[in-house]
């Protein structure tokens, strides 16, 4: 159990539930945004004094029937939902990003010869990728580890290549934190900590805490052999594991899906020309 990021957590979301939501009648002066704590725990069933400490980080373990009344009660999403049985204690929460992949996981990989794959963590390193990846983005082994990040390349301050960079960096950082892994995961906890310090963009949206996990996304990125491409991007999760692999598609018979087709057959055939030094091809991980 966290305690503080409990209390953060639900605090955080009683302020953005509209008493009207709830059933409530909305009032005519209300100093606190949202609920208030004592409609939270009349709506929950439980006593103020509870659920006040539980905010404070001063409660103890609430139980899952506890949690489950909470989450009716502040009307979260179904990632909130685990996401708070994590922080809360009643869901188990590895520690350790790892960053060995399974040889099963590598297998797969290399049968995904059409479109552009990559294996990540829940920190979003860049562990395994296929050839179509390189093709796409330049190899990732070019660069030091640590950049090996997807997150360092959205908040490092380099020009966006995303149209909707801005998006795309708010579902990333929601997706972190839904992991519930932060602050016990020393691998997450640097990597917050670091963009914290270094984006204002990065502290803005952590501070926001929102959660969602991150399944399905549509990016469009500019590759300079094959041109603008809008791939849809599967972030699919690998059995055994936290490992989950991003699967770079587009729909048949679309200008996307024929420049993906122009990318494999350059990247078969060993004809890509040569980038200059430190330049990318895209940056869509």
């Amino acid at each position: 159990m966290n305690k503080d990021e409990l209390g953060s957590f639900l605090r955080s979301r009683r302020e953005r539930v509209r008493p009207e939501e709830a059933g409530l009648a909305p009032g005519r002066r209300r100093q606190t945004p949202g609920l208030r704590r004592e409609e939270v725990a009349l709506l929950a069933g439980i006593s103020v004094d509870y659920y006040i400490r539980l905010e404070q980080g001063r409660g103890p373990q609430p139980s899952a029937q506890v949690l489950a009344a909470l989450s009716r009660t502040l009307r979260l999403t179904g990632d909130e939902h685990d996401y708070l049985l994590r922080i809360g204690g009643q869901a188990p929460v590895r520690t350790g990003s790892a960053k060995e992949v399974p040889e099963h996981a590598r297998r797969l990989l290399d049968r995904l010869e059409e479109f552009p794959a990559v294996i990540v963590n829940v920190c979003w390193d860049l562990l395994a990728w296929n050839r179509m990846l390189v093709a796409l983005i330049g190899d990732p082994a070019a660069r030091p580890p640590r950049r090996r990040n997807t997150l360092r390349w959205l908040f490092g301050g380099a020009p966006a290549l995303l149209s909707d960079h801005a998006d795309h960096a708010r579902q990333a950082v929601a997706d972190l934190r839904a992991s519930g892994r932060y602050p016990d995961d020393p691998d997450v906890r640097q990597i917050v900590d670091e963009l914290t310090a270094a984006s204002p963009l990065f502290a803005e949206l952590w501070a926001a805490q929102d959660i969602e996990v991150q399944r399905t996304v549509t990016k469009r990125a500019m590759h300079p052999l094959v041109g603008v491409m809008e791939l849809d991007c599967d972030v699919l999760p690998l059995p055994g594991g936290d490992h989950r692999i991003v699967l770079y598609t587009a729909a048949p018979g679309t200008p996307s899906h024929r420049a993906l087709r122009r990318l494999r057959a350059l990247s078969d055939s060993s004809s890509m020309s040569p980038l200059p030094e430190g330049r990318e091809r895209a940056r869509v991980p």
